[in-house]
């Protein structure tokens, strides 16, 4: 592409060969955006050859070129196609954006072949072929018909289906990855039949900071931000991940998480530290946050590499040490991914290397021998079934007993006593809230924390059951997620700890004039990233089953944080048999008409719910409005759905149809487009078959694209 990085209007652009002799593209403003800059008085041709290579020669017979693509590399090397010094492979920005990527294929001064990533935020090599060759500056890699891609006939890289005459080309991915792919003559389709990486966390910029790269052959590669961290852009893993904290310098107020197989990239270290010494080491700067420890048994001794920046991190088994990650004394981190207990056991198991004489066989000792074994695996077997009996039984109070020590220490989720919770709560005399799923009090924690306490109303629930269910609400960690602290499961008591926000609900704000529009859109996208994470990021299967104003609280910023969600699970988990419920759960208004006709119930019912909560961000009214008769005079009740439907449907033809709707307090300071993209994103949420809407992470997309 000769003009990657800066595309021409495809209709009106020109490719012209002058009489000069030069080949110019010009856009559609006749201004000259590439050219071959070069020039020849003699008759000439431009001629596309079989090989892929578009050459600019004198029509001679000597044919004289002054001009051929093969010697403008993009990201892709045909077979014969030299890559020589001073030339690069360079990738895509995506799929669909075929200007300059951050990966390039290159040779050194040192006559090696390097791939490098070039981010905005760092620069580093990730592959190289291991190779110098100082005393020839004949840099060339060339890539045969046959398979074969090589440079001075010393590093070889062939296919797997080498030695077959096909159709090929090697391409430096929009993944950082080299490949080679192969096809037959008329074959549309190409394979991969070859790549330099193997293990795809190797390579850097996938992932961004403060984030790690894991491998599953079966699922993919797959990001995650480091526990207390939250993705900057979830279109753009390659920004990474931002702390959710506030970072202190003082080392008495910190505390390291260990992530057990997590390696980043290594910059200083320091031999034979122990972990004290690198613990302190660490602590002593306000720099610092994490440090990698690992010993090397081979080397018999340690490294210590304390960290100012993670960038590249991966989850890999083959690394024997650990991240230390340093977070806030008082930061709640659920993260069930590193959550996991690590038993690092023996290699191997060593055989004793013991002989035996065999003596002559007795028939009597023999029998004896097979009726003792036959009855001693009798009993095993009858061992096995009661333990199995056992296990399946006492298997949920196991995770409890794990989850419930981990938690506390690693997150600061914690079992509360009920003492507790009646004096944060001054024997439960504040109320500020009140639903079917319990009432809500305002406390004041012992550690100083306004927290916002939830009793639950039935508290029939097992409680074995309910710290299941409790362990993995106390494991999410979203910034649109109300915060978590704890739970009180004592007697019959059933009692949720969360943060307080003290700017209440949505429902409280609605009818605000502080309210504005960019806070309303804020809203309305922050709450669909918190569902997205529920549905589709977390490691259990989450619905909320109550979308509505009164669920989703504002902060000091009117940032959104969904609250009440899990607790549909929570409360009656003999009830969710994969996707059956046995009763309708929601709040009238709200709810997808999968409930009333007994269908099956998935992630679409939020996403409905969640429709008519952005329509009523946009208009201000209620999911039952009032609406005027024919004659002006008398009011008659209507869905809110259905009016904005008609409002659509009768002013799309006179174009802006949003001003009908919108909400009389904002007036006219809103952005007309961006409202009409929310709501036509909203009846697409609220269609009545649950196929048709979207998913919450499809509506995040949608908004972010705006």
């Amino acid at each position: 592409m000769a003009n990657r990085d800066q595309p021409v209007n495809g209709k009106r652009s020109t490719l012209s060969l002058l009489n000069t002799g030069n080949l110019v593209l010009t856009d559609a403003g006749l201004s000259n955006v590439w050219s071959t800059k070069t020039s020849s008085s003699k008759a000439l041709q431009l001629f596309l050859y079989e090989t892929g290579n578009l050459v600019l020669r004198e029509q001679d017979i000597n044919g004289f070129v002054l001009w051929q693509s093969f010697d403008f590399p993009t990201d892709t090397l045909l077979p014969d196609q030299k890559l020589i010094e001073f030339m690069n492979l360079v990738s895509l920005k995506s799929v669909n954006n075929y200007s300059s990527g951050s990966y390039k294929l290159f040779f050194d001064s040192n006559n090696n072949l390097y791939l490098r990533y070039d981010g905005a935020q760092s620069s580093s090599v990730y592959w190289d072929a291991d190779r110098s060759f100082s005393y020839n500056n004949s840099r060339v890699a060339t890539l045969n018909r046959l398979g074969n891609f090589n440079f001075f006939d010393d590093f070889t890289f062939k296919t797997t289906d080498y030695g077959t005459v096909l159709q090929r080309r090697l391409t430096l991915d929009i993944d950082g990855n080299v490949r080679v792919y192969s096809r037959k003559h008329g074959q549309v389709n190409w394979s991969v039949t070859g790549q330099f990486l193997q293990q795809p966390c190797q390579i850097h910029g996938i992932c961004g900071p403060n984030s790690a790269c894991g491998y599953d052959p079966r699922t993919g590669r797959k990001c995650s931000c480091l526990p207390g961290y939250s993705i900057i852009n979830n279109q753009d893993w390659s920004q990474g991940c931002k702390p959710s904290f506030e970072f202190s310098c003082n080392k008495t107020k910190s505390r390291f998480k260990v992530l057990p197989h997590v390696e980043f990239d290594n910059y200083e270290s320091y031999k034979n530290y122990t972990y004290s010494q690198c613990k302190h080491l660490c602590l002593r700067s306000c720099e610092c946050i994490a440090f990698q420890f690992c010993y090397m048994r081979e080397e018999g001794f340690s490294y210590c590499y304390p960290k100012t920046q993670l960038l590249n991190g991966r989850h890999s088994t083959t690394f024997e040490g650990s991240l230390f990650l340093r977070l806030p004394k008082n930061n709640t981190v659920f993260s069930e991914e590193y959550d996991s207990l690590v038993c690092l056991g023996n290699k191997g198991v060593k055989q004793l290397g013991i002989s035996y004489i065999n003596s002559k066989e007795n028939g009597s000792v023999k029998f004896m021998l097979w009726f003792v074994s036959c009855l001693g695996g009798i009993e095993v077997l009858c061992f096995f079934l009661v333990g199995c009996m056992l296990y399946k039984k006492n298997r949920k109070q196991s995770i409890v007993v794990i989850h419930g020590n981990d938690l506390e220490e690693v997150t600061g989720f914690r079992k509360f006593s009920y003492s507790e919770i009646n004096q944060a709560t001054k024997g439960f005399s504040e109320e500020i809230g009140r639903g079917a799923g319990g009432t809500v009090y305002k406390g004041v924690l012992s550690d100083n924390r306004v927290a916002a306490i939830k009793r639950l109303h039935d508290a029939s629930q097992g409680g074995n059951e309910f710290l299941v269910e409790v362990s993995i609400i106390g494991r999410l960690n979203h910034m649109n997620l109300i915060g978590m602290w704890g739970y009180c499961a004592e007697g019959k008591h059933r009692l949720l700890v969360s943060e307080y926000m003290e700017n209440g609900t949505l429902a409280d704000n609605l009818s605000s004039s502080e309210l504005d529009w960019g806070k309303r859109y804020n809203i309305a996208m922050g709450t669909a990233k918190g569902l997205a994470y529920l549905h589709e990021e977390c490691l259990e299967w989450i619905l909320h089953c109550d979308i509505k104003p009164q669920n989703i609280l504002v902060d000091s910023d009117y940032q959104p944080k969904v609250a009440d969600f899990g607790l549909s699970k929570l409360l009656n988990r003999n009830d969710l048999d994969n996707s059956n419920f046995s009763r309708i759960r929601g709040t009238r208004g709200y709810m997808a008409p999968e409930w009333v006709f007994n269908m099956q119930i998935t992630s679409k019912v939020d996403v409905y719910s969640y429709g008519v909560v952005v329509l009523e961000i946009i208009t201000g009214k209620g999911p039952t409005t009032s609406i005027p008769n024919k004659d002006g005079e008398d009011f008659c009740d209507e869905s809110l759905v259905t009016w904005v439907r008609e409002k659509r449907r009768k002013g799309s033809k006179f174009g802006c149809w949003v001003e009908e709707i919108a909400d009389p307090k904002l007036g006219s300071n809103y952005d007309a487009k961006r409202m009409e993209t929310l709501a036509n994103v909203a009846l697409d949420c609220v269609a009545e078959e649950k196929d048709v809407r979207p998913t919450m992470s499809q509506v995040v997309e949608r908004l972010l694209s705006h």
